[in-house]
């Protein structure tokens, strides 16, 4: 392989992986499966080292997913690293070899647990008191989801007194199989695309933002590790797992001690024939050494700990003719191929359906209709088609080609600079249309009290509304006939819309749901475009004039006003009398003017909304990132790197208590 064809396979590799970390991580929509995963990272680690290629954002160096901005990020004082994953016996005593290399003479033994599929995360007990539950994020830091972690009833949020003052216990969150085909069934009952599998499921349902609705899905814990100060020499991985035990800690019952790598591959295989039968999914053992004192010794790498390699189970696959090629409209209006096929049994169930996830993927496999291929199913209940059989048979028809108009209203479909997926953009757009209701309504948007999920599934299913503008032609006479909705609640949901028209611009075009337009980015736009006139006819280099509007922003948010469906629905929306121009400053003094704020952790009593609104109106502005232009740092409880990296810059860290003096003042 010539240089040029090295640096050209290299960057293949990268983008590959790199989507497929974000499809897995942050879309929740994962679209080739974890062997495929960790072949692509192999060769491309290999093709770095052979021609010195290293660089630091390769997916070779990645733990994980970096740190989301809808939480407050933590620093994890001992890294959380991935493992190393081996398919093969072989493989496997590579390992054992390299751990006697590493520990010469002395003796120890191999400590075997399941791999459960789940989410990573970290807790931290103070005085016998949970007060940290956070995501592994990129393994240097996460995000802390506390309040989601308190949810979990597997969880102890205290103590017993003979435990540690102070311990953190790694534990993997999960879903049982029954329980993630119940919440599947809810979604395709209510037009959401379901989760690929319990570790998607697990994992987004941890990063929602309402504990509330966390609590409503049906995730347990298993803990896997326990980190705190000892004396213990002799201390061993089964020993710690005794004490979570006794603790109140839900510990696996599958696990075992050998003192051989043959030993272990006997565990490992009678564990393979077990999986089936578990409750929960597995995809692998864990094998690690037990004596902690040979930890320190072994070391690791920039990734993974030396002492410890993940065994992986091969999938389970099948091959069967694909008879046809459907779409599917998500809620969010992405466009998913998937495969229609001939019936056929794999992993105990008759599979009819695959996910083709993008047309990137479809011509990147070359799957056409009539082909024969292998399809996959590691524990998802939408299987995938990993490869075509027969791609060299006669008279195969075109390759696929992704239509111009959606499937589901006819509108043209859109492709937006970056991403891999086709998008319907038509508001109106059926399949959209609960979800958008339901955005519009929320807390942070328009603020409907009473208009919830099961609500706007009744306004939608009797024909009441399609848009949400039409929530403001609705009177109490269309609602009483639904169910369960009597004549107050009605006259309640009428007044709680009523009184969404007072709602403040910024709060109106964030309600829109706009694709990359937060709260912050609607507050930018309507301080800097004082009606929505102006707004609807501001070029894409106006937008981008205004402080914190990028490119991507200021396009989307051009392409939905230029839209007919969009110009349509704002007419309406404006003839409802909803709030269309930014009030005039309502600036109760300058005590902050000129000021730079940055907000993170907890507050006492005010939530971040509200200690912003405070400092805007005392002539302060709020930003999301610490640098050296900043003021000051408002810092709550469990407060993350932003709390250490202002104290790197001398920059003064204020309380709650603190704000509310110095616009006092």
């Amino acid at each position: 392989m010539s240089k040029k064809e090295v640096l050209k396979r290299v960057d293949e590799l990268r983008k590959l992986l790199n989507d497929a970390n974000r499809a897995y991580y942050r879309d929740a929509d994962p679209f080739i499966s974890d062997r495929e995963f960790d072949e692509a990272l192999n060769e491309l680690n290999k093709l770095e080292k052979e021609h010195d290629l290293a660089d630091p954002s390769s997916p070779t160096q990645r733990v994980g997913e970096a740190p989301t901005d809808n939480f407050p990020t933590v620093t994890h004082p001992v890294p959380l690293l991935s493992l190393d994953n081996t398919y093969n016996a072989d493989e496997l005593r590579d390992f054992d070899r390299r751990v006697k290399d590493r520990l010469g003479d002395e003796r120890y033994t191999y400590a075997l647990e399941l791999k459960f599929d789940g989410a990573s995360a970290r807790l931290r007990y103070e005085n016998q008191k949970l007060v940290l539950g956070a995501t592994r994020g990129d393994g240097e830091q996460g995000d802390d989801i506390t309040r989601n972690i308190k949810t979990i009833k597997d969880i102890p949020l205290t103590l017993p007194k003979e435990a540690p003052d102070t311990l953190e216990i790694r534990g993997e969150a999960y879903m049982e199989k029954e329980a993630f085909i119940r919440l599947n069934e809810y979604r395709e009952q209510n037009d959401l695309q379901p989760f690929a599998n319990p570790r998607n499921s697990t994992a987004g349902s941890l990063k929602m933002q309402d504990p509330r609705e966390v609590a409503r899905r049906p995730i347990r814990m298993f803990a896997f590790d326990l980190l705190y100060d000892t004396d213990d020499h002799d201390h061993t991985h089964s020993g710690k797992m005794d004490s979570l035990k006794k603790w109140g800690f839900p510990v696996c019952n599958y696990f075992e001690v050998t003192d051989s790598i043959d030993a272990a591959l006997e565990t490992i295989s009678k564990w393979d024939d077990l999986r089936h039968s578990l409750p929960y999914e597995i995809d692998g053992v864990v094998i690690k050494v037990n004596e902690d004192r040979y930890r320190e010794i072994l070391g690791s790498t920039s990734k993974a700990p030396r002492w410890a390699i993940a065994y992986k189970f091969e999938a389970e696959q099948a091959s069967t003719v694909l008879e046809s090629i459907t779409l599917q409209v998500g809620r969010l209006g992405s466009i998913t191929p998937v495969a229609e096929l001939k019936p056929v049994s794999l992993a105990g169930t008759t599979v009819k359906r695959a996910s083709l996830h993008n047309e990137d993927e479809i011509h990147r496999k070359d799957i056409r209709t009539g082909d024969t291929v292998v399809i996959e199913k590691a524990g998802e209940i939408i299987p995938q088609v990993i490869s075509v059989v027969n791609a060299d048979r006669d008279n195969r028809p075109k390759p696929f080609a992704m239509p111009e108009n959606c499937p589901a209203c006819n509108k043209k479909l859109e492709k937006f600079e970056g991403e891999v997926k086709w998008r319907c953009v038509n508001p109106e757009c059926p399949p959209q249309v609960r979800e958008r209701i339901i955005h519009f309504s929320s807390r942070d948007a328009m603020d409907i009290e009473g208009l919830g999920e099961a609500v706007v599934d009744q306004l939608v299913d009797a024909g009441l509304i399609t848009t949400y503008a039409d929530l403001y032609k609705l009177n109490k006479e269309d609602l009483i006939p639904l169910e369960r909705m009597g004549e107050k609640s009605a006259e309640n949901l009428i007044s709680a819309i009523d009184e969404s028209r007072k709602q403040d611009f910024h709060r109106v075009l964030y309600a829109l749901g706009i694709r990359f337009v937060g709260k912050t980015v609607a507050k930018d736009l309507t301080s800097h475009f004082k009606t929505m006139d102006e707004l609807q006819s501001a070029t894409i280099d106006q937008m981008t004039a205004v402080d914190s509007i990028g490119p991507k922003i200021a396009e989307s948010v051009h392409s939905f006003f230029i839209r007919e469906e969009s110009t349509q629905l704002i007419s309406r929306l404006a003839d409802a009398g909803l709030q269309f121009e930014a009030k005039s400053n309502e600036q109760k003094s300058s005590s902050l003017e000129g000021k730079k704020f940055v907000l993170t952790g907890s507050l006492p009593s005010l939530t971040r909304n509200e200690a912003s609104e405070i400092i805007e109106k005392h002539g302060g502005k709020t930003v999301s990132s610490v640098s050296g232009n900043t003021d000051y740092l408002l810092a709550g409880e469990s407060a993350g790197s932003k709390l250490d990296k202002a104290k790197k810059l001398d920059i003064p860290i204020i309380s709650e208590e603190d704000l509310m003096k110095m616009v006092n003042n």
